[in-house]
């Protein structure tokens, strides 16, 4: 009697151990991030390994990309319930394939120093056509690989392109800027100089102004960990790398006899080390009216975990911005890798969709009211 007790328990611990595994995730374990008063968060899909940009298809379907895995996902939700059921991996073994940008129905991936293309790709998710090479040409590095893409208003097509260090000179002038072409690959130009690191950038709804998020050298290298939110209304404007850091911190070895006067100085300096990411104007019109066209950015977060894993927003009038303050916070304590937040989308309803690279996860944040 003894034996069947325990083999009756024995049957009950593993069917309750699989029915734990294989039930979905309660979204209640990110009971822990704050947001303001009338939003809520919830998890829109899960297993997104090393999440970065995302790219929205006009069918729904969301693209996002990886740094290391070489990775693009195509990620649906058939049922409409706001939490994706199917995940399909529409390209393998690509070089840093985290910039995303879609035109026409093409999806464009920024890999290494080439940008390819992905015809018609919503109708082939489970078997992608053969990328097309839009343009080969892009400066080539060894380091800081990871590109973010995206099409403009004037439909070209804008990439970053890093620095190769922390602080140098580089003998390729298109070395840490932010570049464009034409939708075809031609007519590859600088935009924007001295951007050391730019994983963000968006158009102002109104001006069509171009703004971008810029990772500071390391402290150890400067002194300070700077970040910053910038501005470019033209293109040829360059922004201090590597003579001058933030707003007016000549660079000790590089910036002398130069001024930081001499550049086009950030829009704001945000906190320090938070290793801004991707940034939008909320152009939704779910969310108080006090947010439309203002900005938010996804802070990846010091290495060291002291700063960043965190929402923020930044509040304008006119082209000043004039207040910079926490949306949303405790990411970093969903698990012991979460809050490493890397892109945000607005989706056409208005909801905010947030990657996390860390959690594998993308959330997504809508206002419920008060």
């Amino acid at each position: 009697m003894r034996k069947w007790l325990i083999l009756v328990a024995l049957v009950a611990v593993i069917a309750a151990a699989i029915v734990l595994y294989l039930r979905p995730r309660d979204p209640l374990r990110l009971g822990g991030i704050a947001l303001p008063p009338g939003f809520e968060i919830a998890l829109y899909a899960e297993h997104i390994h090393d999440a970065q940009s995302m790219a929205l298809g006009g069918n729904g379907t969301l693209f996002v990309g990886t740094e290391s895995l070489g990775l693009v996902y195509a990620i649906s939700d058939l049922d409409g319930n706001d939490r994706a059921e199917v995940v399909d991996t529409v390209a393998r073994g690509l070089r840093t394939p985290s910039g995303l940008a879609l035109l026409d129905g093409a999806l464009y991936v920024a890999e290494g120093s080439r940008v390819i293309r992905f015809d018609n790709i919503e109708a082939q998710l489970t078997n992608p056509p053969t990328p097309f090479i839009v343009n080969d040409r892009l400066p080539a590095a060894q380091t800081r690989t990871a590109r973010y893409l995206r099409f403009g208003p004037d439909q070209m097509l804008y990439v970053s392109v890093p620095a190769p260090c922390d602080v140098c000179e580089t003998a390729d002038e298109r070395l840490a800027t932010i570049m464009r072409m034409n939708a075809d690959g031609s007519g590859l130009e600088v935009f924007a100089r001295g951007v050391r690191q730019s994983r963000g950038f968006d158009w102002h709804p109104e001006t069509g102004a171009l703004w971008f998020t810029d990772n500071g050298p390391d402290e150890a290298t400067i002194g300070e960990a700077v970040d910053e939110l910038n501005r470019a209304t033209e293109a040829g404007a360059h922004f201090g790398f590597p003579y001058c850091h933030g707003a007016a911190i000549i660079d000790a070895e590089l910036g002398t006899g130069r001024s930081c006067e001499e550049f086009e100085a950030p829009v704001r300096s945000l906190d320090i080390g938070v290793s801004p990411f991707g940034m939008r104007f909320y152009t939704g019109t779910t969310f108080p009216p006090d947010y439309g066209g203002q900005i938010f950015v996804a802070e990846h977060g010091s290495e060291t975990g002291a700063s960043g894993y965190r929402i923020t927003r930044v509040m304008l009038d006119g082209n000043q911005a004039v207040a910079y303050e926490p949306f949303g916070t405790g990411f970093a304590d969903v698990t012991e890798t979460s809050g490493r937040l890397t892109d945000l989308l607005v989706r056409p309803d208005g909801a905010l969709l947030v990657s996390d690279a860390g959690m594998g996860a993308i959330y997504v944040i809508r206002y419920v009211g008060p």
